[in-house]
């Protein structure tokens, strides 16, 4: 006889066209519950979350479905991003878990330690990060450019797990606390931290992708980064303050040359010196003024307060 007081565990899946992976997916998902019976709840179950993929990831999930109910699923009318797409599944979720588990449909992080995650709860943790214990998985651009991302982001006051992305568990109250955070330009890394409740780590190794490919190329990839730091940081503004005093101090150099020149009668030949200042410092205030206006823009799309998903059909 079933523990009443036994947790229910939802594994929460975004889905972009991951048509080639989904059935390995959730035969290593299913044997993870299966492996926790004795921990977790018979309700519980693994929740797909279809963010408005162009493939048959939808109807598969449907198939899944019909075969077997632990198998759950939500399609977004249309593609609003990883994200967001986290938010819908720990906003369904929420119906009937008690912990949640965001992890990504390829299954690189290694989802065996989902069982040691929910131990950790079990024992207070409200939120328990997943960290890559290495990097040796992947290319040295991509591990160079990860580790910079993380330092920086540290630099300018953002809180952050080092190495980790969005894997890990987070409990029912924690979750709640976590959709009381209404911005628009999303975050999960940086937001999760902020909420405070005891948090623990387990480390596992990255496995390589078994199908299908990366949703996240360099292009997103840096704008994944971009959007982390001008949401939690103003520490560019104040680079842009920082680089218009270098600039007042280097006018103010050229000036006091130009008055010796003057004094010593020195003719200044060519005008290739000015016309560089010229550009370089138009090119300065360009890039400040871009800096200033993504953060006008964020402020743009926050006032309009759109919904961050629309939800087309359930499978629960």
């Amino acid at each position: 006889m079933e523990i009443k007081d036994k947790p229910c565990l939802a594994i929460v899946v975004p889905c972009y066209n991951e048509e080639l992976v989904l059935e390995q997916t959730t035969e290593h998902l299913i044997a993870v519950l299966d492996n926790m019976n004795s921990v977790i709840s018979s309700g519980s179950r693994i929740l797909y979350v279809n963010d408005g993929s162009a493939d048959s990831t939808w109807d598969i999930i449907e198939r899944l479905h019909a075969v077997n109910k632990r198998i759950a699923g939500i399609n977004l009318s249309g593609n609003c991003g990883h994200q967001n797409a986290l938010i819908a599944g720990l906003s369904t979720a929420l119906r009937f878990a008690d912990y949640m588990v965001t992890i990504d449909a390829d299954l690189q992080d290694d989802e065996t330690v989902i069982n040691d995650m929910v131990h950790l709860a079990q024992e207070g943790h409200d939120i328990v990060y997943g960290v890559r214990s290495s990097r040796a998985t992947d290319t040295w651009f991509k591990r160079t450019t990860a580790q910079t991302f993380y330092r920086l982001m540290s630099r300018m006051g953002v809180k952050t797990v080092y190495n980790h992305a969005d894997y890990r568990l987070m409990s029912r109250r924690s979750v709640e606390a976590l959709l009381r955070y209404e911005e628009r330009n999303l975050f999960l890394r940086g937001l999760v931290p902020l909420l405070g409740y005891r948090t623990a780590q387990v480390e596992y190794a990255r496995k390589e992708r078994q199908a299908g490919e990366s949703k996240y190329p360099l292009t997103k990839m840096l704008s994944f980064a971009f959007d982390g730091i001008t949401s939690f940081s103003m520490g560019l503004v104040h680079m842009v303050l920082w680089l218009g005093a270098l600039f007042l101090l280097i006018a103010t150099g050229i000036t006091i040359w130009v008055i010796i020149c003057i004094i010593q009668q020195k003719a200044i030949t060519g005008w290739t010196s000015l016309i560089l200042s010229i550009w370089f410092c138009s090119g300065c205030i360009l890039i400040s003024l871009g800096i200033v206006g993504e953060y006008i823009g964020k402020i743009y799309m926050e006032t309009k307060h759109r919904p961050r998903y629309n939800i087309k059909d359930e499978r629960l």
